[in-house]
Order: C-alpha cells, then structure tokens, then sequence
C-alpha cells in the first residue's frame, strides 16, 4: 500500500479494474501521505472523511467503465465544489462553502473521481511563486525553501510529492505550465474555450482556462478527455469535435514540422536554458519531426499587454467581493467604510495592486491610451501564431526562463516576478494550446521544462509531440521525502 502513491494515474486505473488495489486502499494511501506532509502546506482544505467514505461505497458496487473509477483526487482551490469550502487563496472567501459545482470536477466526479481536498494557490489566482495565498507559501518538494510556481502551485507541488495521482489548475498566464516546469511535471493549458470556466473563480475571464497537471503525457491524455466538454453554462464554451486524446495518442511524429521562434531567445537569458532548448530541438528531429525556424515578431510586446489586460478584467471581476452578499465582511461605520474595509482587510498586497493598476487603465482619459491599444496588440500576436502555423505544426520553446527560485528572493520586486511568465503569456493572449514537459535539469539539479505550443483546438498534436520527446528525454523527477514526518 505504501508504494500506491507513486503510481501513474493510468497504472492506478489498471490496477483498480483488476482488483488488485481497492478504492478505499488508495485513498488511505494518499490520505496517509499528506496527513504527513504538512511541511509542503499543498491543502487548504480536506475532504479525507468523506473521500474514504465515497471510496468504501464506490468498492461496494463497482463500475469500471468509468474513466477515473474510484480515483482519489485533490483540485485547485479556485473550482468551486458543492458543500466543501473554496477559498481561492483569500481571506475575502475564507468563509465561502459554494452551493454549486464547477463544470470541470463535476465532470471529473462523474467519471468516477473522488475528491481529496482544495490545493493551496496564489490569491485569485495572481502570482507565479504561491507566496501571495493568504494561507501561507507552499514549499516546492524538490528542495527546501524552493517556490513550486504559481498560480497552481499547490497543484504542482501535491502531485510531484505523490499526494495526489493527478490535479487540475488553471492558468491565466502560465500558471499551469510554470509550476509544472518548477516540479519536473506535466501541465496543459488547453485552448481557450475547450474546458469550461463554470464554476471557477474567476481572474481575467478572456484568458483563464483550466487544465490537467500530471506525471507524464499519457495521465495528461486521459484527464483532458474527462474535463475537456461543451458546457452552455458558459459562454466561452465552443462546441467542437474532441478527440479520445488517450487513445489516439502515438509516438509517431515522422513529417510533423515544428517551428523554432527567434524572438524567445531573450537578452540574458541563462545559457543552461539554451542548451536544454538545442536538446529538445535535437529530440524532436530524432522523434522525426521537420525543424523550421520562425519568427513571432511581437512576442516582446506580450507581457506589457499581458500585465494591461488581465489586471483590467481582475478589477471587473473583482468589483463582487464587497462583504455584502457571501465571503469576508469587516463591520463599518456606514456602507461605503464598510465597503472599503472589508476589500483592504479581505485582499492580499498582490491583489490589491492589479485592482489599481486594472482600474487606472479602464479609466476615463487612459482606457484608449492603455487598454484599448493592448488589445489591438494583442490581435497582432494572434496573427504572429497564425500566421507562423501556416509553415508549421508546432511550435517548440523552452517553459520558463529560469528554474525555481528561493521563497522570498523575488517577492519584493514584482516586475521581476512577472518575467517568470515571458514565455508562457503569449499562448493565453492567443487562446492557444501548450503543454510543459519536464526535460532536464540546471546545476542544483531543479527541473527544467520545454513548451509545445499547438494550433487551436489541437491538443492531440501537442501532446503527440509531448509524448515522444517524452520517451527520449525520459525524466525522472529528484524527490527524496524531505518533509514526510
């Protein structure tokens, strides 16, 4: 039982449909696991009492037809769950217990999922390193005192320390693909539009999507099938032909092309990340793929547009959290210093910043000079991809510009911050699909990711391409259980 937590998912299927590990047994397991590494702080809240109860009754009458069968599994803090609290990293929901379920767990409890607990996050989703949550930093388990990334960092963090044999994230700017570079993990952002927003909290609505993270490309497969669907409870939803990602999944990428962008080859950029960047080129031609190098030439521009846009649509979103209807309330003279207590006490100082920022460019006199002009930029990173996809398949680049850094070293120089995201923001500027693979590691031995970025609605592709560099790279992630107690 003890060795259950370090399954794949898809080994953790097979073995629950030949009887040779129970439900039940599986959720003790990981239940164990994480009752023992409170160091990494990955929960918020658990669901343990009734995971093991949902998991007897699932072993009782057992239906192994279903594509998660009795899969214990622990999700971000930022999908709303029916009766179990969603806290979205903030003090301004610690309180909040939604009467709704998100459309992604609820289809992921429909295919036999059981769930385990809420993962820690940044607040509202808003950072790269999970030291903005108000329940405290995650510790990456690679190594102490390492962030795990973030948004998703709670999510990165409980799968690469096997409390979980797989999560979901959402990623707005890279907050699935960063924290997964950070652990030597797998994490999909997938088109835009692909997976449901129901039910999640939401931070910049254009640009938000949810995702698998996972051990390797073929678990990645089978999760994006359960929560990949056309929901009419979203507006943003598109109705399109998805594949049985996990079954058409194939190591054969013989003529695909894939294309080498010059303008991710940024000043400064550490030459450890060149070299992992010429070894995935050199995987890629190896799997049988066609290298072209291309040229998104307003790459440069994304970040800046990035750090307009999705600050304006957080300051919109972010309006609701008042103290009136649900969540955190402060007690104040009258309305308005109620109003004004309640945000400056329930938001964190990251938060808080992107409301300001996100207020002053919807601004009258600034909204044309700011945010208008942004989003005619970023039309022209649309095009930049589109047009690039007419000469190639794919795209191939490396995750993040660094390897996880020290707890602390950047929280006090958000700009710096907000670089970690240079290569991952573009894609969810053009509602596109990319995935992380882990594919090396830097002098102290931290993890290293490559990023395939895909044409719209293409995440087979993409995760054909992951799925053979996977098997020449072949990884395998450093964990020695330094927190277990």
């Amino acid at each position: 039982m003890s060795e259950i937590p370090s399954l794949t998912l898809y080994e953790l299927i097979k073995n629950i449909k030949e009887k040779k590990i129970s439900s039940n047994e599986a959720a003790k397991s990981f239940i164990d696991r994480a009752e023992r590494s409170k160091k990494l702080n990955t929960y918020v809240t658990d669901n343990f009492e009734n995971c093991l109860k949902l998991s007897k009754q699932f072993d009782n009458r057992p239906n192994f037809d279903l594509k998660l069968p009795g899969i214990p599994i622990a999700v971000k803090d930022l999908f709303c769950t029916t009766d179990v609290r969603t806290t979205a990293g903030s003090n301004i929901l610690n309180n909040f217990i939604p009467t709704y379920e998100s459309t992604v767990t609820q289809n992921i409890w429909n295919e036999g999922g059981i769930l385990l607990g809420k993962l820690n996050c940044d607040e509202f989703a808003m950072g790269s390193s999970n030291e903005t949550s108000f329940f405290g930093n995650v510790q990456n388990p690679i190594s102490k005192d390492l962030v795990p990334g973030g948004s998703s960092g709670g999510s990165s963090a409980a799968l690469a320390a096997n409390l979980t044999p797989i999560t979901i994230g959402t990623d707005t700017g890279g907050s699935i693909r960063q924290p997964a570079s950070f652990t030597g993990t797998v994490g999909l952002k997938p088109t835009y539009g692909s997976c449901s927003r129901y039910g999640i909290v939401a931070f910049a609505s254009s640009l938000d999507q949810a995702g698998p993270m996972s051990k390797d490309v073929k678990d990645c497969s089978i999760l994006l099938e359960v929560i990949s669907s056309f929901d009419k409870k979203d507006s943003t939803s598109i109705d399109f032909k998805r594949n049985n990602y996990s079954k058409e999944l194939t190591n054969n990428i013989k003529g695909l092309k894939i294309g080498i962008p010059k303008e991710y080859r940024i000043d400064g950029m550490p030459d450890e990340i060149e070299k992992l960047w010429q070894k995935g080129i050199e995987y890629a031609k190896e799997c049988g793929a066609e290298i072209i190098d291309i040229s998104l030439p307003h790459t440069s521009y994304a970040l800046p547009t990035y750090y307009i846009v999705a600050p304006a649509e957080a300051s919109s979103n972010l309006a609701r959290y008042d103290g009136v209807k649900y969540g955190f309330r402060s007690s104040g003279e009258n309305l308005i210093d109620m109003y004004e207590k309640t945000r400056s006490e329930g938001f964190g100082e990251e938060v808080k910043r992107r409301i300001m920022i996100g207020t002053y460019v919807l601004s009258s006199g600034y909204y044309d000079a700011y945010y208008l002009k942004a989003q005619k930029v970023r039309q022209l990173i649309k095009k930049d991809f589109d047009d690039a996809y007419n000469k190639v398949d794919a795209i191939l680049t490396p995750s993040t510009p660094s390897s996880a850094f020290k707890i602390g070293e950047k929280s006090s120089d958000p700009v710096s911050m907000y670089l970690n995201d240079i290569f991952t923001v573009p894609v969810n500027l053009a509602g596109l699909p990319g995935i992380s693979i882990p594919a090396g590691t830097d002098k102290n031995n931290y993890p290293l990711g490559l990023q395939i970025i895909g044409k719209p609605f293409d995440e087979q592709t993409v995760l054909n391409i992951a799925y053979s560099m996977e098997e020449k790279i072949n990884y395998k992630n450093n964990i020695c259980d330094w927190w277990i107690k």
